[in-house]
């Protein structure tokens, strides 16, 4: 699914050199938004990393925050619990749907189009499953559900807002976080032990000094799907 401008605007592409903090990403985000809602910026694809953190969206589940360990931030981006920390590349898009096509669910397919996409580029195939949010990779090498049903690793995990058609929030992708910090929290809501997390490094595609590599495979799967980018 792709989703171009029609008079073809590039997008300003902005990688963070430093941590963000959560607090400052989400302000900043909301400024740029309500700016490009105005015609007073452009589109914008910020990629940062955090601190390590967990975040709560509209559908949290008090029960879901296993262990605090980290700072839990309440966030208006619709999902579940998920976590933020090192090693793992949070992608903010910052798009104008009224500019592309006023269809969230068009969005949404687009964002896990795109994430398949930078995956290939390591010979990983992602997935989407029906009522699993996210991109998803199997795992024959891990213990089938009890059910039978295989075992699959969540490598992406997707949470958007929009105001006034324009897009913040967006996705995370797992380059080479440590996984552990993960079990503070019910990822997404899904507890079955047969659905899991991974990484990029986990998978053995990459190690932890080549996010600049998911970069790179980032930005080429979101030209292809969305137009021109330049340098912020």
């Amino acid at each position: 699914m792709s989703m171009p401008r029609a008079d073809g605007a590039v997008v300003e592409w902005r990688v963070a050199t430093s941590p963000v903090a959560y607090d400052d990403a989400v302000r900043f985000m909301e400024a740029r938004a309500e700016a490009i809602a105005a015609g007073a910026a452009p589109e914008l694809i910020w990629l940062v990393e955090h601190p390590a953190l967990y975040t709560a969206g509209t559908s949290a589940k008090p029960e879901d925050l296993v262990d605090a360990r980290f700072p839990v931030h309440k966030t208006g981006r619709g999902g579940q619990y998920t976590y933020h920390g090192p090693g793992q590349r949070v992608v903010y898009a910052m798009l104008d749907l009224k500019a592309r096509r006023p269809d969230v669910r068009a969005y949404v397919g687009a964002l896990e189009a795109w994430i398949i996409d930078a995956l290939a580029a390591f010979g990983v195939e992602g997935g989407i499953r029906d009522g699993r949010v996210g991109v998803w990779v199997a795992r024959p090498d891990k213990p089938a559900g009890i059910d039978g049903s295989p075992a699959e690793d969540k490598i992406a995990a997707i949470g958007v807002r929009l105001r006034r058609w324009v897009t913040f929030h967006g996705f995370a992708l797992n380059v080479a976080p440590d996984l552990s910090h993960f079990s503070g929290i019910v990822p997404c809501g899904i507890s079955e032990a047969h659905f899991g997390v991974t990484s990029l490094a986990d998978l053995r595609v990459v190690n932890d000094a080549k996010v600049g590599a998911a970069d790179a495979a980032l930005r080429r799967a979101f030209e292809a799907r969305f137009g021109p980018t330049r340098d912020a």
